[in-house]
């Protein structure tokens, strides 16, 4: 019985597929987007805060907190690749917006938001969706993965 319904619903999709229409023309792509390290010169702060995504459903944007670049205590500087990986492996993040039906489950979370914004956030490693804004990492995370909040991230490091 499940081969039939299987088998039916693949005639039907393929009956769908045929109908589109795929000649030149019949179509327009976008423009490529071409991507900057930079914002425009001319740009106001206005214009480059748009750059920013706006979280839906129940996402939290996070910003990836500058990794210090020498070792503590000490003058030597951190190499490239380490450096990107602290970055990548970061369990704290700054919360910068967080989505309207973030935290909406009241039964999920009875007591309330466990973030807000401006918030100092300690997460899983690599937790999130990674993705850079001009240079700029950030992550966007479920609202249920903020284990803890940070009043002062500065003393916290991955053990």
């Amino acid at each position: 019985m499940q081969s039939v319904i299987y088998l039916t619903l693949l005639r039907k999709l393929k009956n769908q597929m045929s109908e589109l229409n795929l000649e030149p023309g019949s179509f327009a792509l976008p423009e490529r987007i071409q991507s900057a390290d930079a914002p425009p010169v001319e740009a106001t702060d206005e214009e480059k805060a748009r750059q920013l995504p706006d979280p839906v459903g129940y996402k939290i944007l996070c910003a990836v907190p500058d990794v210090v670049e020498t070792f503590e205590n000490s003058s030597i500087v951190k190499a490239g690749q380490f450096m990107r990986q602290e970055e990548h492996a970061t369990t704290v993040l700054f919360v910068v917006k967080v989505g309207p039906d973030a935290y909406a489950d009241k039964a999920k979370f009875p007591n309330g938001p466990w973030c807000k914004e401006g918030d100092f956030v300690l997460v899983r490693t690599y937790s999130g969706t990674r993705f850079k804004v001009y240079g700029r990492e950030f992550r966007s995370i479920n609202d249920d993965m903020v284990e803890m909040t940070i009043q002062d991230p500065r003393g916290i490091t991955r053990a």
